[in-house]
Order: structure tokens, then sequence, then C-alpha cells
């Protein structure tokens, strides 16, 4: 029998409780109760992607499934396409308000790489359009492997080999599964299957030269030639079978454009509004860029004086060396002006792109995988031109590599772009961020870099670098605009290519190159678009924060949380989303 005290204790508990709760009210879950439910879920999440696609796991730095390769029989997209369905269904049973904001905001970042998933299956289908889907899967896998010694070579070569022997079945699937070809696309894997093949004659066994083992050498050079039979086929297939079916249309078409938009970055603004951004920008940076060259030269046209800068570059063979004698520089400013905080670290090693990407890429970051637990290089990626062709091509591509411009994309590639990006990686708050994340983010987050560098004082007094930096921020912002337009208006690959020339200020290779990737990369107006919502992320920080606010807090504060969509970046850094831009 309970005692008296013990009642009226419990009687005053249970007011309390009532009281608290409303009248009516049911008591309120705890933020954090459902915190170990849903990060058991996000890891079982997580734990299907690696599974399913083992090449991301090994280039993420997990290497349970180095001797997988990916599944792309059509068995196997149908049951991702249903566990993602399903996930989904269990995400949207977690109650926010039982989360923590960090796994509020991971529960959010994860619904729409779900959507993002599903977009990709079931409507978008590079699977059943895309032939270098397949030729580009199995090259990349064996890349990822081979790039870093993570491993022992022999060990990694033991998993080399275990991908090898799965490449023939999974191009052979290709043929199966590409129903619905489209010509530039597979004109496109067409130009990028002599470099396919030319990887896996001598890059891969240059990467394994030194194995002593002879027999392990031995099966290797045996499976690595099934796998290059397999790509000569492929590429017989893709010339004498595949062209002649393909069709001219890549378009996602508005409703697709939207929701991907949505899904990929978490943004929800009509096709007009966007067009009408994109435009907006490009004419305040075509101003600019205008009164720039007036300044370097007003007896010439803004393109002459373009064009006598672009003359001035370093010959293919010393670009690389260039580039990496240009990141000390860039450096030493950002420690010297507080720009960002830059945890301790080995230099970006520049190395030339890999064969397979130099078809669609002028440059790029490669870092490890932010669970790699090795000490490896981080590449930066750069894209000499073709010494096959002609030699008045390879001039006109080198063009592109002029000094300033080599300034510019370092800026955005490595300092403080995306290596200080991957230097914080290790550190993000979950492991959801370390996988997902939102390229209005990462590539938002680097562009912007070019323009706040100049804007803080960088090269203040050479106008050629702002000439350069507005030069990128044009061909971001065409980007924008054909990406619109070619997706969801009828723009073609000639008008577009066109547009890179005249609005954007490339030449005329490097705007087929930038036209080409737009019909795949629909929304690759990311960069302007991210660029202009972190603009207004720090005006309305620097507002929140007051006297408190710096440059540098801004900074290490926005990569740290990782790279979530903005407006979950904006609900984090100011409490709630607001208005985005």
């Amino acid at each position: 029998m309970l005692s008296f005290m013990l009642v009226l204790c419990l009687l005053a508990l249970i007011s309390a409780l009532t009281a608290a709760c409303g009248p009516g009210q049911p008591p309120t879950t705890p933020a954090g109760s459902g915190d170990t439910t849903f990060r058991r879920l996000a890891k079982d999440i997580l734990d299907d992607r690696y599974r399913r696609h083992p090449s991301e796991a090994t280039d993420l730095g997990l290497h349970q499934y180095d001797d997988q390769l990916e599944d792309r029989s059509q068995a196997a997209i149908g049951a991702e396409l249903e566990a993602l369905k399903n996930f989904r269904s269990k995400l949207i049973a977690v109650d926010p308000t039982s989360l923590t904001q960090t796994s509020a905001l991971d529960r959010e970042q994860l619904l729409h790489a779900i959507d993002e998933g599903v977009l990709r299956i079931d409507t978008i289908r590079m699977w059943a359009k895309d032939p270098d889907t397949y030729s580009g899967t199995v090259t990349n896998a064996a890349y990822v492997i081979m790039k870093r010694a993570y491993a022992p070579a022999s060990e990694r070569l033991k998993a080399l080999i275990a991908r090898e022997k799965k490449m023939p079945a999974a191009l052979e699937q290709a043929r199966t599964n590409l129903t619905s070809p489209v010509r530039i696309y597979t004109e496109i894997a067409i130009e990028q299957i002599d470099g396919n093949i030319s990887f896996f004659k001598r890059d891969v066994p240059a990467a394994f030269k030194d194995v002593a083992d002879q027999t392990l050498l031995a099966e290797f050079t045996q499976v690595n030639g099934e796998v290059l039979r397999a790509l000569e086929e492929y590429k017989v297939f893709l010339q004498r079978e595949l062209l002649s079916k393909a069709t001219t249309t890549f378009a996602y078409g508005a409703d697709t454009y939207v929701k991907a938009l949505a899904a990929f970055e978490n943004v929800d603004l009509p096709l007009d509004r966007l067009l009408q951004i994109a435009e907006a920008d490009r004419q305040r940076n075509e101003a600019a860029f205008q009164a720039t060259a007036n300044m370097l030269d007003p007896k010439k046209s803004a393109e002459q004086v373009l064009a006598s800068l672009q003359v001035d570059h370093p010959a293919p063979d010393k670009l690389l060396l260039v580039t990496q004698n240009t990141l000390d520089s860039i450096r030493q400013f950002i420690v010297d002006r507080r720009i960002v905080t830059i945890p301790p670290s080995d230099p970006a090693r520049v190395k030339e792109t890999p064969p397979f990407m130099r078809s669609t890429t002028s440059a790029s970051m490669d870092t490890p995988g932010p669970f790699e637990t090795a000490t490896l290089d981080a590449f930066y990626n750069m894209t000499l031109p073709d010494p096959r062709r002609p030699r008045a091509e390879q001039a006109d591509y080198m063009r592109q590599w002029y000094y300033a411009a080599i300034t510019n994309v370092s800026v955005h590639e490595v300092y403080p772009g995306h290596y200080i990006q991957f230097l914080y990686a290790k550190s993000f708050p979950s492991d959801v961020r370390k996988v997902f994340g939102a390229s209005t983010n990462s590539e938002g987050w680097a562009h912007y870099c070019e323009q706040m560098m100049l804007d803080e004082g960088f090269h203040a007094d050479e106008p050629r670098y702002r000439l350069a930096q507005l030069q990128d921020a044009l061909l971001r912002d065409v980007r924008f605009i054909v990406g619109l337009k070619m997706h969801t208006q009828g723009m073609t690959l000639d008008e577009a290519t066109r547009l890179f020339e005249t609005a954007a200020h490339q030449p005329h290779p490097v705007a087929v190159q930038e036209a080409k990737r737009g019909t795949a990369d629909a929304l690759y107006g990311y960069y302007t678009l991210g660029k202009l919502m972190i603009l207004k992320l720090r005006d309305d920080y620097r507002a929140k924060t007051g006297s408190e606010y710096s440059l540098q807090r801004f900074h290490d504060a926005f990569i740290g949380i990782g790279p979530l969509s903005l407006p979950l970046i904006r609900r984090a850094m100011l409490g709630e989303v607001g208005t985005v831009l």
C-alpha cells in the first residue's frame, strides 16, 4: 500500500506535468530522444549506399567493398529504387521534433538525397540513355583503387583483379539497358572510349609495375586483357549499333528540371525566376567585365584585351609546375588576411586530368575520402590539350590557361575552395554529411571564393586578375542559362556553344566542351545559384551577429557545418531559413 506522503508526491508530479503540457496537450517529445533510432536508420541507409556503389565507397575511404563492382542489371536497379522508397518511408516516420538539431538537419538532407536517387533512377534514367555510364563506371572503379596508396600495392591489385573480373559482364549489361540512347551522350562516350582503353592498357599496369608477386601479376595481365577486349567490343557496339539508334532528345523538360532542383539542391523557385536571376547576374558581370577591360586598355575592346591576356600562358608541358607554384602565394594571402582557418595539411599535388575525364573537365579537385585513415595526397587535376590534335587547336585550347586564369581556377579548386572543404570534411558533425551534400554548397562555395578573394584585396592592384574572375563568373552565369534553356526551352547544342563563345568569352573548344557537359549536367547553374545564396547568407549572418561578426568566423562556421543544402545551412547558422535570395 502506498504511503500518504508518496501519494502526495505523485499527485504533485502529475500536476506539474499537466501544467507544463498545457490544458489538453500531450507531453512534448524531448529533443534528442529519437536520435538513437534515427542514427541507426541513417547507418542502414549509408551501408546500403556503400554496398550498391562500391566504387564510391572506395573513394570515400571505406574499403570493405573494394573487390566489388556496381551491379547495373535491371534487377539491381529496380531493387535500389525500392530500397530508396522504403528508406524514405522510414525517415518520414521519424518525428523531427524528437531529434537534436544535428540529427534533424541530417534527416532533411537524407530525404533530399533519397529523392535525388529516386528521380535519377525512375525519371532521368541515365542508365538507359548514356553509354558512358558503363564505360565510365568500370574505368572509375579501377582508378579509385590505383590512384592512392591507401594499402600495399599487392593488396590493392588483388581487389582490382576481383573488380576487373566483373567488368566484361557490366559492359555486356549495357547492351540490354541502353534502350533509349541519346545521340550526344553516345558521341561523348565514343570520344572518351579510346581514353578508357588507353587507361587500362597503359596507366593501370604502370600503377602496379612494382608488385613482386609474379603469380598475381600474371593473373592481372590475363584479367586486364579481358577488360581491354570487352572495351574494344563496346567501342564497336557504340559506333556500329548504338549511334544509329540514338535520338537527339536529351532535355529533362520543365517538370523534371523543377523536381531535380528541389531534390538535389532543396531550392523551390519557378523557372522564370531562376532565369531572371541568372540573366541579371550575367548582366552585372558583363558590365564589370567591360569596365575592367577598359581599365587595362581603353583603346581596345574587351574581347581584344582578353585576347591579349590569353596569349600569355605557360607551354603545355609547364602548366602543372606553374600551377603548383601559384598555390603558395594564394595560401599565404589567406593566412595573412585571416580569410579562413586552414587545418594542418600537406599541399595538394597538381597532376594531369585522368584520360576518361578529359572530354568534359578542364580542372577538378580530387581529394582522399573523409573516412580514409591513411595519410594520402590530394590531387588538383588540370586538363592539357590533346597532343594528337592539330597545333592550332592545341594553341586555342591553351588560351583558357593564361596566368591570371590559372590563379582564379586555383582559388576555386584549392585555396580556399574545394581543398579547404576537404580539410574540414573529417570533422563534419556526422557521416551523413561526409557522404551527401548539395552542389550549391560545395560548388557555390568555391565559386564564391573567386570573387571574395579579390574583394578582400588579393591582387587588388592588378585588374587582369579581376578580368579573369569575371570571365569565369560569366562562364558560370552562362552555364546557369544554358542548363535552363537546353532542358526547358529547346535550346540546341549549337546555340549553347555560341552563347558560351559570345556571352562567356570562351574559346571555341572550351565552348563545345561546356555545352556538351550541359546536356547531361542540367543543373550546372548551381555555381552561380550557390554563390548568390552564400552572399545573401553572409549579409544575414553579419546582421545577426553584429559586432561579433568576422569574415573568418563566418567562413569557418559555414564550412564546418558540412555540405548541407543552403536552406539547411541557413537554419543552422541563423535559426531559420528565411529568404534564400
